[in-house]
């Protein structure tokens, strides 16, 4: 949910969820008190609207009481000079919040309540001036604050008579201050419950995943990438969360390869350091025996010339695989793609290899099953790399008496694959998914004999997945290894 969306809701809900449960509220304490005032003071169709209206719940409090005196005046007027008889009547009164007061003539001879008479018995409507089909009675304010019932009557020796029901409205009934407590209460409460809820929910989808970034940042500042930021939601922040995340992850990445680049170049600095010791040391040693005349014959003199001569190409070699290996790293490896007949491509690299082949008194053989006509699109320069470091690759792990290197090319479909067979020692098929890796070397320990910078593999597969090819291997230990790269052929598509 976007963050928009949610301020709305919250905007929402502040005003209409208070005043659901509001109005929720109000209507179950009115039904309750509505319910109290009927079967307290048994007031008939009792509704919320009368529980409401102060004036017309207290006039209806007293109604029963004021149709009782009415009946009695009618028919036993000489009642209402009987002290015993009005006691009764104030003390009904009284449980109702009200009090008696009669006149006889211009003579008040009754007051159910002491204290501020004067006041009240001046205020009080003259006989024939009040209409007692009014139910609400009427309002004496000033000091007095009233609500007053009169009920005009004609004592048995002919006096005008009038009783008072007098209610004072100053306070209000236990149930409609009750019921007044009770809405404030809730109201409160539903407020208080509605700020709750409506911040645990802002707090959680917004405070809480800033503060997550905020603890990821100094982690960051840190240097501390091992750390996972806690999945966000589906709105702005939470979208800030994941991307906050996938950048983390990407630092970490960046920061790992560079440690793996940084671990990988001292390895090549040693493994070059250690093969280029071979060499020079052998060079050094030949050079020192023929300054001391040791070779002292045309033969010796010659052997150790060539064997000078091998070191150097070795040497060289090395040097060559490091600086291949930098244009490599920076993607910087100079190709010049043109068109080349299989055919006569593979028979010239057959025979430079047999003529160095032979020297190490290797086997090489060679199986053509191409057709004369094909062609790919390769760099010629760059597909002999290939081939001379797969082949020397072989070289280094025969361990047989009697060395053999088979090359095939076949013709499969749109591609020509190359195979490079030879009977060394094998890989075993743990190491053999990691062979194309820079730096990977089977043969852990290192001799002179085995040596190398542990990139030529790495810079086949390199060079031939910038072809568009594949290269991949089959071993079988104490056997031998067969290496196959494949490439597209060249075709051309008729111009319609």
């Amino acid at each position: 949910m976007k963050l928009r969306t949610k301020l709305i809701i919250t905007f929402l809900t502040l005003i209409l969820v208070p005043v659901l449960f509001m109005g929720a509220a109000v209507y179950g304490f009115g039904r309750y008190q509505v319910k109290a005032v009927k079967e307290l003071y048994g007031v008939e169709d009792t509704n919320y609207e009368t529980v409401s209206n102060t004036i017309a719940m207290l006039s209806r409090v007293t109604q029963i009481t004021y149709n009782a005196m009415q009946l009695k005046s009618e028919e036993q007027a000489e009642a209402f000079e009987d002290r015993e008889y009005l006691e009764a009547v104030n003390q009904e009164l009284e449980a109702r919040y009200s009090f008696l007061v009669v006149r006889k003539g211009e003579e008040f001879v009754y007051c159910g309540r002491e204290g501020e008479q004067e006041a009240l018995f001046s205020m009080l409507p003259e006989y024939g001036d009040y209409d007692s089909s009014q139910d609400t009675g009427i309002y004496v304010g000033g000091n007095v604050q009233a609500l007053v019932k009169q009920l005009n009557f004609t004592f048995p020796d002919g006096t005008e008579g009038s009783a008072f029901i007098i209610t004072s409205i100053r306070s209000l009934i236990p149930e409609m201050e009750s019921l007044i407590t009770d809405m404030i209460l809730t109201i409160l409460l539903i407020l208080v419950f509605t700020s709750v809820i409506l911040t645990a929910w802002i707090y959680k989808s917004i405070v809480t995943p800033i503060h997550h970034l905020q603890v990821a940042t100094k982690k960051i500042t840190e240097g501390n990438l091992d750390f996972e930021m806690p999945a966000g939601g589906d709105d702005e922040i939470g979208e800030l969360c994941t991307d906050f995340e996938e950048m983390r992850r990407r630092l970490k990445e960046s920061a790992e390869e560079k440690v793996e680049s940084e671990r990988q170049n001292k390895e090549l600095i040693s493994n070059i350091s250690h093969d280029l010791k071979t060499p020079i040391a052998a060079v050094k040693g030949y050079v020192e025996g023929l300054m001391d005349g040791v070779a002292d014959t045309p033969e010796k003199q010659e052997k150790y010339i060539r064997t000078i001569y091998n070191k150097a190409n070795d040497m060289d070699r090395l040097i060559n695989e490091l600086s291949f290996y930098a244009k490599i790293d920076t993607n910087r490896i100079p190709y010049t793609f043109e068109k080349i007949n299989v055919s006569a491509y593979f028979s010239d690299c057959i025979e430079e290899l047999s003529m160095e082949l032979e020297e190490q008194e290797i086997e090489l053989s060679y199986s053509n099953y191409v057709e004369e006509d094909v062609q790919v699109i390769a760099d010629a320069e760059q597909i002999k790399r290939v081939i001379n470091n797969i082949v020397g690759n072989s070289i280094k792990y025969i361990d047989k008496p009697k060395g053999r290197v088979n090359i095939r090319v076949k013709d499969v479909g749109d591609f020509i694959q190359v195979e490079i067979e030879d009977n060394g020692k094998g890989i075993s098929a743990k190491d053999l998914p990691q062979i194309f890796d820079r730096f990977y070397r089977a043969d852990v320990s290192r001799n002179s004999a085995k040596g190398g910078s542990g990139i030529g593999l790495s810079i086949v597969k390199k060079i031939i997945e910038d072809h568009g090819g594949q290269v991949w291997a089959t071993s079988k230990e104490q056997t031998g290894t067969v290496m196959y790269f494949v490439l597209r052929k060249y075709q051309e598509v008729p111009v319609t």
